[in-house]
């Protein structure tokens, strides 16, 4: 029942648009719409208890966290660490002091806090939430994992789950240089446990909220439970549409295994006479700078006006990893710029394809290659500036926040009737 509804709600364009604390939806057991002046008195009574992984950099997680504490106000944010910036903790939760574990006194743990992941299980646990009626995780590892008791709703917004656990095992030990010899099979003996622990903490999730299709059915295959689909917040009306377009492409994300930038810069080694930017930093980078031909730019640390332009004037974003969602590749088509993408994952969710950019199908150098040619003799110049900002407006913040009360208070209604 909530899962129908929601679609219709979220399709109703001529909803109201002031204050989404004064207005949500709500869904009667007709499944008709009625428009309340507030969150359910249950969610209100108590502060909501927000649970982040962990606080160290403002990146795509963080800022569905800041749209959760910016839309419900009342909140008190936990964390297993703080480690962030006070001009960023400022900017994403306002003079609230995060609520941390044990972890944050641990030796090292400022610079190296990652290096304690087998005892995270732990300390999301220690978290104490017996104050609040609703619980509202932002989790892509751990978080989901909190305690809850009787009579407490927790919903869990779901980036991913661990990735390094499931699906992308060897590829992240690979990375690392952690797939032979005894550390790997350490390695595989805690990820094993990991996943133990991870699904069934599952479980005492009350209701899941993904951050994509794709991400749904991850969640589907290793947890085996449903959830309902909310975009995250993407703040499109930041970028400007550009129509006079340069002669460069473009590609943004932080320099890491999954990601395939090296398969990009790789594509673009032979394709010389075609210019690639590549906006970013991470631990991949000094490889990708040693691989990278003359061809071939590499920028990171960029103020916002600086990342703007190159989104802006690039005749297409390129991005080659398979994402649970992708909001840099939402930041570019709402510059009414065309994405070129590997067609699985978030992107295939987010590109129409043809329409506002092209899909390829195999992640592989000469793939990309074939559909960069085929963009530059099919479409280059053709695609709409117009109908490719218009798409990226289906993502936009407002839409999140009227989505997100929406099922909020379903799921408060639900769960007291049950």
């Amino acid at each position: 029942m909530i899962r129908t509804t929601l679609e219709t709600a979220s399709n109703i364009s001529s909803f109201t648009q002031s204050n989404p604390l004064t207005r949500s939806l709500v869904i009667s057991k007709e499944g008709s719409l009625r428009a309340v002046e507030k969150l359910d008195s249950k969610v209100q009574a108590k502060p909501i208890a927000i649970v982040h992984e962990w606080l160290s950099t403002k990146a795509g997680s963080e800022k569905v966290t800041e749209s959760f504490i910016n839309l419900l106000q009342n909140v008190e944010v936990y964390s297993t660490v703080d480690f962030m910036s006070k001009r960023d903790r400022k900017a994403m939760m306002g003079d609230r002091v995060p609520k941390t574990t044990f972890i944050q006194k641990l030796p090292f743990a400022r610079r190296h806090f990652r290096y304690y992941l087998p005892i995270f299980p732990f300390a999301i646990r220690s978290h104490k939430l017996a104050d609040h009626s609703l619980i509202l995780s932002s989790s892509h590892a751990f978080a989901h994992g909190v305690k809850s008791r009787p009579g407490q709703v927790h919903i869990s917004y779901s980036h991913t789950p661990m990735r390094y656990i499931w699906d992308m095992q060897e590829l992240y030990l690979e990375s690392n240089n952690i797939n032979k010899g005894p550390l790997a099979l350490a390695s595989r003996l805690l990820t094993y446990l990991l996943r133990k622990w991870d699904a069934r903490v599952s479980r005492n999730v009350d209701y899941y909220i993904s951050n994509s299709g794709f991400t749904a059915q991850r969640i589907k295959d290793f947890y085996g439970r449903d959830a309902h689909v909310i975009y995250p917040p993407v703040e499109v009306e930041k970028y400007e549409v550009e129509d006079e377009k340069e002669n460069f492409y473009v590609t943004a994300s932080r320099l890491v295994c999954y990601k395939k930038v090296e398969m990009v810069v790789e594509a673009f080694n032979k394709m010389p006479d075609k210019k690639l930017v590549v906006i970013g930093d991470g631990k991949r980078k000094e490889l990708i700078e040693k691989i990278a031909g003359p061809n071939i730019k590499i920028l990171s640390h960029l103020k916002f006006d600086e990342f703007h332009w190159y989104m802006r004037k690039a005749k297409a974003f390129v991005f080659a990893g398979k994402e649970d969602f992708g909001i840099t590749l939402v930041e570019a088509q709402a510059c009414g710029t065309p994405v070129i993408a590997f067609g699985e994952g978030g992107a295939a969710e987010i590109v129409k394809d043809g329409e506002t950019g092209l899909l390829f199908k195999e992640q592989t150098p000469e793939s990309l290659i074939d559909s960069v040619n085929e963009f530059e003799i099919t479409h280059n110049g053709k695609f709409s500036s117009t109908a490719i900002r218009k798409n990226s407006e289906r993502f936009s913040l407002d839409r999140f926040n009227k989505e997100v009360l929406a099922f909020i208070n379903s799921c408060v209604s639900e769960k007291s009737t049950n």
